[in-house]
Order: C-alpha cells, then sequence, then structure tokens
C-alpha cells in the first residue's frame, strides 16, 4: 500500500539539483491574467470610454434612452445634468450619468 505512495513520489533530487519551476510555476498565473486582462479590463474601459465621450457630446435635440428605460429629447444640458422632453409639457431633469444611449433614426 505504502509502494504505490513512495513510487508516486519519485526519487529524491540529488544534490546540487534544485526542485526547479521558480519562475515557471507563476507562468499559469500570469497567463491567465494576461486573458483576463484581454477579454474583461480592456473591453470595460473601452465602453466606459465611448459613453463618457457620448455624454460630452450631448446637445439640445439629441434623442436618447435613459438607463431606466425612458425615451426622451434633450431641452437642456448642463454640466452634470441633462432635462429632457418626455411627452407634451412634461420635462424631466436626470443626472448625465444616467443617459444609456443616443437613439438615431435607424432605431424608431
Amino acid at each position: 500500500m505504502l509502494t504505490g505512495l513512495a513510487y508516486a513520489m519519485g526519487p529524491a533530487p540529488q544534490a546540487g539539483q534544485g526542485q526547479g519551476g521558480g519562475l515557471i510555476g507563476f507562468l499559469p498565473l500570469v497567463l491567465i491574467f494576461v486573458i483576463f486582462y484581454f477579454m474583461l479590463i480592456r473591453p470595460q474601459q473601452k465602453r466606459a470610454k465611448e459613453h463618457k465621450s457620448m455624454l460630452e457630446n450631448l446637445k439640445k435635440g439629441d434623442k436618447v434612452v435613459t438607463s431606466g428605460g425612458e425615451y426622451g429629447v434633450v431641452e437642456e444640458v448642463k454640466t452634470n445634468t441633462v432635462i429632457l422632453k418626455i411627452s407634451e409639457n412634461v420635462k424631466v431633469k436626470y443626472g448625465k450619468a444616467y443617459i444609456a444611449a443616443v437613439r438615431t433614426e435607424e432605431e424608431e
């Protein structure tokens, strides 16, 4: 029973031979981080940059959708807020960050 365990352990390292795998042991961890960066972090940063650019370019008359799903037309743009016209005589004030997208003519 213990003989199988002894064979599985392998021979003892000779004097002058190291266990090996110093930096090689970290290679899978580094590869996982690189894959994680290119598949998750970088695309998220790109989307955040595009969203910030879209918010900076908002102007009166743009048709937008909020993160809550409300459709409206931009009436006024301030530093951190936007006033949207939801329907006739109904204007609502939103934080700029809650504007999810600017609609195009094709989406209507």
